[in-house]
């Protein structure tokens, strides 16, 4: 891709995405995310009513009468997006391949982030770290990080999780908004996701093209497996190949919900054939209401 097109693609997804974040997902994430950070501010005499929990014991005890610590609302939040560029995303039956979706989607959290003063950082992965961009604000930053999810060429072909959450603890200190998107078709980082979820609001936003989850019956269908780089020919019409993509499907799938439900942390899933805005409002307002 020569740079006159590489810009036309990226001005491109800016004119939608931009649209669709000032227009609805804004306010949004804003309600969302917003006061979830707190920071320590300053302590006062306790009042009736005070959380208990909130009290300085250290000046309570120095000055003979109950203090509690007082926050606020941290106006600054740092959002890092860990995104999934292995070869299992250069995947699509209809409308779009899953590398796509996951681009827009990407683009539409950035621009949300930015017009709500916050830093926005990312982490390319596949087998292995293949890019970290540290957390920055402002329009041309978030342009900067839409070409790189154009034009970045991975290394890797696999996808290990694990090693981009335990690259992320080990990186980011400050108290972060997570977003994975991947297809989860990964598994060994249950782990690393508790250690991350303990500090971060993490956020799992699944990517998933309708073929994987249940495969149509179309006869023999020529095939790829990305992460192997075989062509093949697969015979759609067995009900032994359809069992055994659903249950490569089904394996990865309960995988990925039991690892954040069991830390108590938000899933959504987005189909490539499917409209996103829905999904993302639906968990927006569930996560505004919990």
């Amino acid at each position: 891709m020569d740079t006159k097109e590489l810009l036309k693609k990226v001005r491109k997804i800016e004119i939608k995405t931009r649209g669709i974040s000032n227009h609805i997902f804004s306010g949004e994430y804003h309600s969302v995310f917003k006061g979830r950070g707190m920071s320590f501010s300053e302590v006062r005499e306790y009042q009736y009513g005070d959380d208990v929990r909130n009290i300085d014991w250290n000046v309570t005890a120095r000055l003979n009468t109950p203090y509690v610590k007082i926050f606020e609302e941290e106006r600054e939040l740092t959002v890092i997006l860990m995104i999934d560029v292995s070869a299992s995303l250069r995947f699509g039956s209809r409308q779009q391949f899953k590398k796509d979706l996951i681009t827009e989607v990407s683009a539409v959290l950035a621009f949300s982030a930015i017009s709500n003063n916050d830093k926005v950082g990312v982490i390319f992965f596949s087998d292995r770290i293949e890019k970290f961009i540290p957390p920055k604000k402002g329009r041309f930053h978030i342009l900067r990080i839409i070409r790189e999810l154009i034009e970045l060429k991975p290394e890797g072909t696999g996808s290990e999780l694990g090693v981009a959450l335990e690259f992320f603890n080990s990186i980011i200190k400050k108290r972060s908004i997570l977003f994975i998107l991947s297809d989860f078709f990964t598994d060994n980082y249950s782990d690393s996701l508790s250690i991350a979820a303990r500090k971060h609001d993490v956020v799992g936003i699944q990517v998933i093209d309708p073929a994987e989850i249940k495969l149509p019956r179309a006869g023999l269908i020529p095939a790829w497996d990305p992460e192997q780089g075989k062509a093949f020919w697969l015979d759609s019409s067995s009900r032994k190949v359809r069992r055994k993509m659903r249950e490569h499907y089904l394996r990865y799938e309960d995988y990925f919900r039991r690892s954040f439900a069991r830390n108590g942390k938000d899933t959504v899933q987005l189909k490539t054939n499917e409209p996103y805005v829905k999904e993302l409002l639906r968990m927006f307002k569930k996560r505004e209401h919990a």
